[in-house]
């Protein structure tokens, strides 16, 4: 059996990682929702897709992907986080792999993701295509004298990958509007005589809205599986699309949104607060995950007591209850149109300055007070007082809760058993760097054991119960999901 052994040691400088995109990152009670400032846990790590050895030190953890099994052929890369309190300005992890030159395995710590979690990215250091089938052994230690542990790394037999990876390959469809990345053999490979007429319409109909033509053709990677809440844009657009979407997206609505974030930042603006850069996005999709009427519904979050107020909202937007900041920031950008019209409100947005405290809601007060002569604190007045005066539809509460109950218990599985998908520290390496290396097991792979697979059943079923209005069915599937993720953290917790 051959053996490779990676030593990590921690030493006093800083350096960034490479290779990683930086996302801006898509019944009769009425039970709060788990809870309206979503929590960032520190590691965000599943049993499943840990390594067979944990390290005995709690401060930091590692993970390797791709996710789930690995194969020879694979190229790894390692994510090494801190997990308790560390200066990202005196640490720096360093890897020694299969012989590498010192100088290119080094990274200091830095923030990852939407989420800021601190850790050192090693983007596809470890290079197995000359390796046998076996175990392998990987050692750290923490220098200088931190601990030292070994975990173990199962390589399978390449030609044991799974379907459809040994064929697997990067393809591309020009468009008029956009350049489409996607994964030969994949959900949307098959359905790529239909979805190609689709895309094109809705970045038309972006372009039409926004008033701003793209410069150039819009580059989109298909993601083969869930990542985050399945659409995410930086320098391109990545959008989710497998059939068994456990995070229940349609990916023509994620995918208009994440086109108007491209023209909303080509349009630009000082400062763009994020409860209007998403607001803006669900407004013109004409909601979140699915077509809904935004006021009617932001009138439903306000009679069951879920409102969140707009200062606490703009200045924490990410942290927020996702489903709800997001509706009620869509919510106030229609009323503000409906209200003032949408030059008027164009101009205001894109007038937005930074505040000296670094609050976006104090800077949306002063652009506010500009252009409008109100306060936030009186549009957020005559924003909930119209609110209060629409007609609410039975179903929408129904709706509603079923909706944010469904998308906590999403983010709970990913947190638990799919953490790389996890959207504030979501892994989504660069596609283009993918294409160029001719990689795609870490869009393919995801943890595929059989708890995963039963929940992501029940996750789908909710999906589809909702979107049917079978709100009693929702639930059920809900519970059972629940259920199952109470199991896997009583398993945890108790050390089994």
């Amino acid at each position: 059996m051959r053996r490779v052994f990676l030593w990590v040691a921690v030493l006093l400088v800083s350096c960034q990682a490479v290779g990683q995109i930086d996302p801006s990152p898509t019944a009769s009670a009425s039970p709060a929702p788990a809870s309206l400032k979503t929590e960032i846990p520190p590691t965000a790590i599943s049993q499943a897709t840990a390594p067979s050895n944990p390290s005995p030190d709690p401060e930091f953890k590692v993970i390797l992907h791709p996710d789930g099994s690995l194969y020879v052929g694979d190229q790894i890369s390692i994510e090494v986080i801190s997990l308790g309190d560390l200066d990202p300005e005196e640490k720096k992890v360093q890897i020694e792999v299969n012989g590498y030159p010192e100088e290119q395995n080094s990274a200091g710590f830095s923030e990852f993701g939407i989420g800021g979690r601190l850790q050192a990215t090693f983007n596809w250091i470890w290079d197995t295509s000359d390796l046998e089938p076996g175990e392998y052994e990987i050692s750290f230690r923490i220098l200088a004298d931190g601990p030292s542990w070994t975990e173990t790394v199962n390589l399978q037999p390449g030609e044991e990958l799974p379907n459809p990876e040994p064929a697997a390959r990067w393809e591309t469809l020009m468009l008029d509007c956009c350049e489409i990345h996607f994964i030969s053999g994949t959900d949307f490979a098959q359905d790529l005589p239909y979805l190609g007429d689709v895309i094109q319409e809705h970045a038309e109909e972006a372009v039409l809205s926004m008033g701003v033509d793209f410069d150039q053709r819009i580059p989109i990677t298909i993601l083969p599986r869930v990542l985050g809440h399945g659409g995410f844009a930086a320098n391109e657009i990545y959008v989710s699309y497998i059939k068994e979407n456990y995070a229940g997206n349609d990916l023509t609505q994620v995918l208009h949104h994440e086109m108007i974030h491209l023209l909303d930042r080509r349009l630009g603006g000082d400062l763009r607060p994020s409860l209007f850069v998403e607001g803006l996005a669900v407004y013109l999709s004409h909601g979140h995950f699915k077509n809904e009427p935004l006021l009617s519904k932001a009138a439903a979050l306000q009679e069951m007591g879920w409102y969140l107020p707009l200062a606490e909202l703009a200045d924490s937007f990410y942290t927020m209850q996702h489903e709800i900041g997001y509706l009620e920031g869509a919510a106030l950008v229609d009323f503000m149109v409906n209200k003032y019209g949408w030059a008027a409100f164009n101009d205001f947005y894109r007038d937005i300055h930074p505040h000296p405290s670094d609050s976006e809601a104090r800077a949306i007060d002063e652009a506010l007070q500009e252009h409008f002569h109100i306060s936030f604190q009186q549009l957020e007045g005559m924003f909930t007082a119209e609110l209060k005066g629409m007609h609410i539809n039975p179903d929408m509460r129904a709706d509603l809760i079923q909706s944010v109950n469904y998308y906590d218990t999403v983010r709970r599985y990913q947190i638990m058993l799919d953490p790389s998908a996890y959207f504030l520290t979501a892994w989504l390496p660069a596609g283009e760097e993918m294409r160029e290396r001719g990689i795609v097991a870490d869009y393919l792979r995801w943890p595929e054991d059989q708890r995963n697979l039963e929940i992501v059943e029940l996750l789908v079923e909710v999906d589809q119960h909702i979107r049917a209005g079978n709100y009693l069915q929702a639930e059920k599937s809900l519970w059972l999901a629940n259920q199952k993720l109470d199991l896997v953290e009583n398993e945890v917790l108790s050390g089994n």
